[in-house]
């Protein structure tokens, strides 16, 4: 069964995706724990980060550092904090979370936006790309 990831990949259902390339794609988490809270995934279903090969990891890796650095510019933060957690989904992703304080990355408090608020701050970091 596919994992939600690929059904946004897919465009099964809407996700308020920031930028893509051939092999991976950002977009917001809509349950996020500071507003501009992204995700980067990789395109092709993989369950755990550390089974990905080493090509397609280091290219995770350089596209989660592109899109960082766009939602620095993007999203007032004292800097964006990088999580791999991978429990809650089984497709392999990486946590971009801007930080004002530690609490934003204990993944307990969350911030509520509208749909709104998700597309012209998705516009907003794939600006500054």
């Amino acid at each position: 069964m596919p994992s939600i990831f690929t059904k946004i990949i897919n465009g099964e259902i809407p996700g308020y995706t920031i930028t893509e390339s051939e092999h991976f794609i950002a977009f917001l988490d809509v349950n996020p724990n500071a507003k501009g809270h992204t995700l980067c995934v990789p395109k092709k279903e993989i369950n755990k980060i550390f089974d990905i090969d080493d090509e397609l990891y280091l290219g995770l890796m350089a596209f989660s550092k592109k899109v960082a650095i766009a939602l620095e510019k993007t999203v007032p933060c004292k800097r964006v904090g990088m999580a791999v957690i991978g429990l809650e989904v089984p497709h392999a992703h990486v946590h971009l979370i801007p930080l004002n304080d530690m609490d934003e990355m204990r993944f307990q408090d969350k911030v509520k936006l509208e749909k709104e608020e998700f597309e012209t701050l998705a516009s907003a970091i794939a600006a500054n790309l």
